[in-house]
Order: C-alpha cells, then structure tokens, then sequence
C-alpha cells in the first residue's frame, strides 16, 4: 500500500473514535454541566407510556395510536378524584426520576374552552401528595391563578412575586414551555414560547429533591417533547401517591 493512501485509511479508523467521546451540544439556555436525565416523546403504545407516570386518575390519560401524533393528553376533568389539600386534581408524574436542581422543557397544547381560569400546570419539587410545588398558566391572573403556587400540607400559597396579566392559550396550537429552578437560591422562573423573558419568577427553599409532571385544575390538555435537563438526578424510591384520593 502506498505511503499516501496508508495515512488517508488511518485517518479514516480515527475520525468515528475522535466524535465518540463527545456529548451532543445542550440546548442554548441549559446551563454548563446539567445534562440530560429524562425525555419523554410519547412514541411508544399507550400501556408502555402510561407505565412511566403515576396518575391521579388513570383512566383519564390517553396516548392516540395514530401514527403522527405522539403526545399525551388528559381529556375529562377527574370528578371522582378527591384529596383533602385543596390543589390541582389532574396530575400526571413521572414515576422514577428525582431533581433539585433542573431546567424542564416541553410542548403544552389546552383544549378546552376559554375563560379566566382556563389552565395547564408543572409540578416539580414533588414529595407527596401534600407536599410539593407547581405552577398554574392560566388567561387570567389572580391570587389563585396564573401564578407559582406551595402545596405544603394545607391548601395551595401562591410564592411568586413576579408575573404577567395571563397568557393566551388559544393563540397557538402549541406552547414551549420551560421551567427553571435552583434550590440554592430558591429561584423558580417560567417561560413560555419567548425564551428570553419569564412570565413569571418566584422564590422559595422549602423543597429539595422531587418529582415534576404535568396536569391542570379543571381543564384538559395534552404534553408532547419532554425534557428535563439536571446537574444530577436520582431514581425515586416512592410509589404512587395518589391511591388515597381514589378510594
């Protein structure tokens, strides 16, 4: 073999070796030395998604099989769900992963009709089910609504000392949504579809570790490309904290 066509395949077993040490670019807005712990698309049958999340109220969820449409959806309100702390009744939590620190991303589309309090939620901080955080986008805010709210063992306390006057739902199909938060400060701050601006920021150091997910007070909606990016995550040991709200 000739001297020239000898370095050229050389450099050809090197060049694959050379990418496979590094990691994929993080997305523009994830801070250095969080990575990827969970994502979620929703591609799998309905039984093999649904296993991942424990439900309020299971029969609630839905996952359509047909082909082009990978999300998951919520589609009546749970009225035969009932829990003594006043909170939201829809939740969908994703059964195994633990964060502190995170920035969580995903596509929330509401599909019911508009009025004040028309709304989707993001849990995070979640320990049981009388003790955790989340955050209400709704069409209009008030002291119950289009805010951060604690759930610490007695009915829902708004913390957020920043938001705007509520968002607009039914102006796109779609809405990108991203959750930021650092325990050490306490900052909690959400974007939704401008990325540069929060609607809203709270701060609060009352829960460390815990579960995220999604749901809604009274409304329907569905979640598609979940994300959950984290410094480090652990796998969670609890189990479904809903069965007592369904008996």
């Amino acid at each position: 073999m000739k001297p020239t066509l000898t370095i050229i395949f050389a450099l050809c077993l090197c060049l694959p070796m050379l990418g496979a040490d590094k990691k994929a670019p993080l997305p523009k807005g994830i801070p250095a030395g969080y990575k990827l712990v969970y994502s979620q698309n929703f591609e799998g049958n309905e039984a093999k998604e649904k296993s991942q999340f424990w439900f309020t109220t299971p029969d609630n969820w839905q996952v359509p099989a047909v082909r082009g449409k990978s999300f998951i959806e919520f589609k009546t309100n749970p009225n035969k769900y009932k829990y003594k702390v006043r909170s939201p009744l829809t939740i969908g939590l994703v059964r195994d992963v633990e964060v502190k620190d995170f920035v969580l991303e995903a596509e929330l589309q509401q599909t019911g009709k508009e009025y004040g309090h028309r709304d989707m939620c993001v849990f995070y901080g979640f320990k049981d089910r009388s003790h955790f955080y989340y955050t209400h986008i709704a069409s209009v805010t008030d002291p119950h609504a289009h805010n951060c709210f604690i759930v610490n063992d007695k009915p829902r306390i708004k913390i957020s000392h920043e938001t705007t006057k509520g968002h607009k739902w039914s102006a796109k199909n779609w809405h990108r949504v991203r959750l930021v938060r650092e325990h050490a400060s306490g900052k909690i701050e959400v974007y939704v579809n401008d990325m540069k601006k929060p609607i809203m920021r709270a701060t609060d150091k009352t829960f460390d570790w815990g579960r995220i997910g999604f749901g809604s007070f009274d409304d329907t909606g569905r979640i598609r490309n979940v994300r959950l990016f984290a410094p480090e995550s652990r796998k969670s040991k609890v189990g479904d904290p809903f069965i007592k709200g369904r008996k």
